[in-house]
């Protein structure tokens, strides 16, 4: 196959979703439609059942919520898809947003019995600064939901975006008999199967076969017509070119446990996605580099290898607890073997260790194309947002920074497992699980960390005990406010400047000048008495490069 047509073929996305919309149910089913895995379980793992399979911590099995991001990779229909499955629940939503750097689209799934919830409308609007097309699966419709019209008006009025229902519910909950293709003009009516662990049978038929008559009652038949005749007459007509420009989402009714209208979703997602698409290189000076690297849009057909660090991610393997960094390849091709260049540290590095992604699983590939997403162990120096290349003048700068809610000072209570603990923490803060700084003053051996969500922290915590076998101690701290400072003078003597009780000066990993804040108002007092400071809720970096 060419590399033209190996790269066409390529689908790259993630599934985006508020808690419990049943984005991690819908990842599994996926994969039991690509014959990727054969038996489905379920999110819950009951009794005698498997957990779900892109959920490889023990943490997430036990809680039943995904708080690591996944990749998960398997051939369908001709494509080969790459599946990031997210963290759903909003104290990991950092994770979520460095993995949206590295796909081409995205799956939205909404819990049809709530609507459009506060997290997703946090990551769809993540999406839509990026461009990303957006698919959107109105999930759960064998439960009551919402009327669909009204979801359709809640996508519109709420999101912004335009809404092309593609494929329609018959019937609401209980009365839930399938779905109407409206590109087809085709019924399909489904059988519930047992817990949702194999594919459903499917009955391919027409809205005015007597079969479909018999299914639904009469106002379940003459409420889905109606809404049928509305939406032909008044709704959006599909148009292919706004979906890829982010201003239309398809619209899909189904129920990812009964895997009602899965293969549907699956089908129209990789026909009408996109493949993907170039990325821009930035100006910086990197060591050893003869020039800066070059401000230009770098084509995925590009002859010259190229790619960026977007996770890191320790002991997925228990048995060898190592450290594997996820990358997006973003030009030409990578072969098992070849050297690059690691961008910010100007060194050769040879990728001997490569493997495709299957949750925990992993196998050693020899080649990756343009989308796809593959792993790379055995690399201490790598970093997230690190870009390695066979072309010096490309540089990468995808992945953003968010200013922490939450912060609280980790230390070592036994002196014994100091060792351990500093080995596991600083494993843990080159993933990016967690943020630190440091303050001024800060309590002896203790590191300050920051995060969106206090479950954060919680990780850390558990991972250190089962992972690296050292306890830690947690200690919460009054700040709620962090924001990053400009440079200027009067920075040389803080001491001098005003500034109200219990507020902190400090640095970043990068030593950027950073200010914690109890509250607004001692961050609005300190703006009001020292004008000439000016804070940013970003870091300065990000800040001057918008």
């Amino acid at each position: 196959m060419s590399p033209a047509a190996e790269i066409a073929r390529r689908r790259t996305f993630a599934i985006i979703s508020h808690p419990d919309a049943g984005k991690t149910t819908l990842t599994e089913k996926f994969l039991l439609y690509g014959n990727a895995i054969h038996l489905a379980g379920t999110v819950t793992a009951r009794k005698n059942q498997r957990a779900t399979t892109s959920d490889w911590m023990a943490l997430e099995k036990q809680r039943g919520i995904s708080v690591s991001s996944t990749v998960l990779q398997f051939d369908y229909n001709g494509c080969a898809v790459n599946l990031l499955d997210t963290p759903g629940h909003k104290d990991f939503s950092e994770d979520t947003y460095r993995v949206l750097t590295a796909v081409d689209a995205a799956l939205m799934v909404i819990d049809a019995g709530k609507g459009v919830e506060p997290q997703t409308r946090k990551l769809f609007e993540v999406c839509r600064r990026r461009g990303i097309p957006i698919f959107t699966f109105m999930n759960k419709c064998d439960r009551p939901t919402l009327d669909p019209l009204a979801l359709i008006d809640e996508l519109e009025s709420v999101l912004g975006i335009a809404a092309s229902p593609v494929v329609w519910p018959l019937g609401n909950g209980p009365s839930f008999r399938g779905v109407f293709d409206r590109t087809e003009r085709a019924v399909h009516l489904f059988e519930r199967v047992p817990n949702g662990a194999y594919e459903a049978p499917v009955n391919i038929t027409g809205l005015d076969d007597p079969a479909v008559r018999g299914k639904l009652d009469d106002h379940t038949f003459n409420e889905s017509t109606e809404q049928l005749a509305m939406l032909d007459g008044a709704g959006h007509p599909f148009d292919l070119a706004a979906i890829h420009a982010g201003q239309q989402t398809p619209v899909y009714f189904g129920s990812a446990i009964n895997n009602f209208g899965i293969q549907l979703l699956l089908d129209g997602f990789l026909k009408h996605s996109v493949p993907p698409a170039p990325r821009r290189s930035v100006s910086v000076t990197v060591p050893g580099a003869p020039a800066p690297t070059e401000a230009r849009e770098v084509p995925v057909d590009y002859e010259k290898f190229s790619g960026f660090i977007f996770k890191i991610q320790a002991n997925m393997d228990p048995k060898h607890r190592d450290r594997i960094a996820f990358l997006r390849v973003c030009s030409g091709r990578f072969t098992r073997d070849m050297v690059v260049a690691h961008q910010r540290t100007g060194k050769q590095v040879r990728l001997s260790s490569s493997h495709k992604l299957f949750g925990q699983e992993r196998e050693t590939v020899d080649e990756a194309w343009p989308g796809d997403v593959i792993g790379l162990v055995g690399h201490d120096a790598f970093g997230i947002g690190d870009t390695l290349t066979e072309d010096r003048a490309i540089a990468y700068d995808e992945i953003p920074r968010f200013p922490p809610e939450v912060f609280a000072y980790l230390s070592n209570p036994t002196s014994s497992d100091a060792k351990k603990y500093r080995a596991g923490l600083e494993q843990l803060l080159q993933e990016g699980v967690v943020q630190s700084f440091t303050p001024r003053n800060a309590p002896p051996g203790a590191t300050l960390l920051a995060a969106v969500g206090p479950l954060q922290f919680e990780v850390v915590q558990w991972r250190l005990k089962s992972e690296y076998n050292a306890e830690s101690r947690l200690e919460p701290t009054n700040w709620t406010l962090l924001k990053w400072l400009e440079p200027h003078p009067s920075l040389a003597n803080p001491s001098a400047l005003v500034v109200a009780s219990g507020v902190s000066f400090g640095a970043d990993k990068f030593d950027n000048p950073v200010m914690l804040f109890p509250n607004d108002w001692t961050m609005r007092y300190f703006m009001e008495k020292n004008p000439d400071l000016k804070l940013h809720d970003m870091p300065i970096e990000q800040v001057n490069a918008k």
